[in-house]
Parts: C-alpha cells; structure tokens; sequence
C-alpha cells in the first residue's frame, strides 16, 4: 500500500479529540437515519397511503440521496476540506429538518419525501467525510475496530430514536386507526390526522436548532485536518491508474455495500411491516426496529474488543455473512415473534459489515480516497431499492410476506460472503 497521508501532531491527543468529534457526528447519523422505522408507519396512517410499496418511498427518498450526492460530495470535500464539510452536512441537515414542518402542517407525503432527501443528502456530505477520516486516523489494520466505535454512538443513537420518536408520534396509534376507520364523515377525519400529523413538527424544530448549533460547533471546533498527498494534483497517477474505477476491490466493495445497506435497512426499517404483514398491531411493531439497533449495538461491542487482536476485518466479515443466512433462513422456517427474533438478530449479523468492508475497499486508493469514498457512500442506495423490491414482491399473493423478505435477503449475505473471501483481494496484487 502506497498511500501518502499527511496527520497533524501531536496525533495522541488530536486523534482523541477527533475521534470524540466524529462520535458525536455518528450519533447524529444514527438517530436521523433509523428515525424511518418510525416514519414509515406514521405516514402511511398521517398521509393516508394506500401500500407498503408507498410506505417505503420513505427509505427510498433518504437512500436515493446518498446514490445522487456520493460522488459530487467527494469533489465538495477537496473544495472545503473535511470540517467545513462536516459542518455544511450539518446546515443542509437541518435545512430538511425544517421541511418537516410545512409537510406536517398540510400532511402532503411528496413534501415529506423532499425533506428527507435534503436530509440524506446533508448526511452524505458527513458520511463522505467522517467514513475515511476515521479509517485514515490510525493504522488501517484496526480501522474496523475505530469504525466499531463510532458504530456504538450510532446505534446508541440509532436504538434510542425509534422509542423517542414513536412516543411522541406513535402513542395510541392503534386507537387513532380505528377511530379514523369509524368516523363518522370526512371532516372528523381530516380532524384526527390533522391532529397525529402535527404531533411531529415541534421534534423536528428542536433537531434542526440543534443541527445548526452542531454544526457551528463544528466549524469553530479544533478538529485537525488530513491531508491526501498528491490528491490535487489531477495528472498524478497511482501505481499507473488514472481512474477510481481502475481498483477492483473498491468496485465490488461499492456492489457489497449496496447490498449490505440493504439488508441493513430491511432488518431495521422493515421489520416493522414484516410484523404487521403477520396482522401484529402498530402498537407493538412501533418497537421491532429498537430491537435490531440493540443487536447491532452489542455487534459493535463486540468489534470493538474482537478487531484486530482476536479477529481480522475479513474474518469478522466473514463470520458476519454465515450469521446473516444462518438468520435468514431460520427466519423463513418460523413465524410469530420466533421470526421476528430471527430479523431481529440480523442486526447483530449486520453490526461489522460496514466497519469490515469500508477499509477494505478503500484501502490503498491514495490520491483517489475522497473519490473512492464518494463512490463507496453512493453504494448506501441499497437501502432506497430493497426495500422497495420487498414491499412490490410481498404484494404478490404467490410469494407473500416471509418468501419476499427471504428473496430479498439471502443473495446479498451470499454475495458479502463472497466479498469476504475473495472479491476484497481482486486486483489489490499490483497495488
């Protein structure tokens, strides 16, 4: 590996502040992104949607954004460097945030769509940036164990947001069903969902008031800077590439994020209309989603004091892989809360996918890390089509809830396995 980084000094306790700094920020990405498990069903009761595939326009409006903003986030951070633009991710987060509240106050579903993507595309800018700054910190042997860390302040986070949004929003939504099923005329109606739907607004007042706050914290704070040597320079070439696209373990790691983001935001996000396809009522599903966020937590803890000492990134992805079919399938042959407990352990098979196959594709890119980063982050689209694919196959009377859900599932941990193996040595002999 031949790649020329430039870290300030002292690196010990700048390195500490930084990784305090980027903590907070994978706190902010944990308890915006799993939000949606709670916004899917409040929509769809507060808007009035008709399907799941509609519902799941939620998680397609924020993963799209990532796919859109991935590449143009990387040429953004060779402008402003990564604390501007963490700091910008932030303002733009905040900015959606605010949508929220007109789209809450006239309950129009495509106004709560641009919200979220203007707030995915403020988390890819913090993504772009914090993914590879907190892999490039230290030695890129242990880069998972750093990822391991931040994904504790995620998933914290993450577990934390679902049972605080849904109190607030989702409290008596059962009994709200049923009176807005037996009203008596349309006004009465419009009454009760004028009423759930501005439960939201003043959360998301506060999380955008904090958003900007955060992010003047962060353009004021001392968080050092990191250099790529010779990224400036476009004629450079590295081992002879001219081109991203030239290293192979990225490209197929950016097809195994995809994947991974996917089977992510199914454990977490869909489980809840898994449950409710199996006639569970949305006041007990309001809580599935915490419970994936609390495997991958413990998944995470385990990263942290497992990698590298006791295990390699590759083996901890790899054993991730062989756990996520083993769930799968064991999911697929149960039904009740028995599979739902299987979804729900997914979450534990899913926690060291990420901090595993990041620096693994990343690694030895040099000059082309902001770029490959960019790319890397686009691959979090994953969570926009899956889910998407499972909401139109569940619909269809001769596939059903359970089999679409195992359809969408299996391949992507067969191809992350085969990633873990094989696809992050490709190419990597001429680095």
């Amino acid at each position: 590996m031949n790649q020329s980084l430039t870290t300030p000094a002292p690196v010990s306790r700048r390195g500490m502040s930084a990784i305090f700094i980027i903590g907070v920020l994978f706190f902010i990405f944990g308890f915006i992104t799993w939000l949606n498990s709670v916004l899917i069903p409040f929509l769809k009761l507060t808007c009035e949607l008709s399907s799941d595939v509609q519902a799941f326009f939620v998680t397609f409006a924020f993963y799209m954004s990532y796919f859109c903003l991935g590449l143009p986030s990387s040429y953004i951070l060779k402008r402003t460097g990564f604390k501007n633009g963490m700091a910008l991710g932030l303002l733009v987060m905040a900015i959606g945030s605010l949508i929220f509240v007109p789209a809450a106050q006239s309950r129009s579903f495509p106004l709560f769509l641009v919200g979220l993507f203007v707030q995915g595309a403020g988390l890819t800018l913090l993504q772009t940036a914090s993914n590879p700054y907190i892999s490039i910190l230290g030695p890129i042997e242990s880069a998972a164990r750093r990822i391991s860390i931040m994904g504790v302040c995620n998933k914290v986070a993450g577990a934390l947001s679902p049972l605080i949004l849904g109190a607030i929003v989702l409290e008596g939504a059962t009994e709200l069903e049923n009176k807005v099923k037996a009203a008596a005329s349309v006004a009465e109606k419009e009454q009760l969902l004028n009423e759930m739907g501005s439960k939201i607004i003043l959360p998301y007042i506060i999380m955008a008031v904090a958003l900007f706050l955060l992010s003047w914290m962060i353009k004021r704070s001392s968080l050092p800077e990191i250099e790529m040597g010779g990224e400036s320079n476009a004629s450079e070439t590295h081992s002879g590439r001219t081109s991203v696209l030239q290293y192979p373990h990225l490209v197929l790691g950016f097809i195994c994020l995809f994947l991974y983001v996917g089977v992510e935001v199914m454990a977490g996000d869909a489980i809840g209309i898994y449950g409710r396809s199996m006639g569970m009522s949305l006041d007990t599903t309001r809580y599935f989603g915490s419970c994936t966020l609390a495997a991958m937590l413990a998944g995470y803890i385990i990263g942290i004091f497992a990698i590298p000492k006791y295990l390699s990134q590759q083996n901890g992805l790899k054993i991730s892989a062989i756990a996520g079919i083993i769930f799968t399938v064991c999911a697929q042959l149960s039904t009740g809360y028995v599979s739902i407990s299987f979804i729900a352990l997914l979450g534990l098979a899913n926690a060291l996918m990420w901090p595993a196959i990041f620096p693994l594709a990343i690694d030895g890119l040099g000059k082309f890390t902001k770029t490959g980063s960019g790319l890397l982050v686009m691959g979090i689209a994953g969570g926009a089509l899956i889910p998407l694919l499972y909401g139109t196959l569940k619909a269809k009377p001769a596939i059903g809830n359970s089999l679409a859900f195992f359809i969408c599932m299996l391949p992507c941990y067969l191809y992350i396995l085969y990633y873990s193996i094989f696809g992050h040595k490709v190419g990597r002999s001429t680095l």
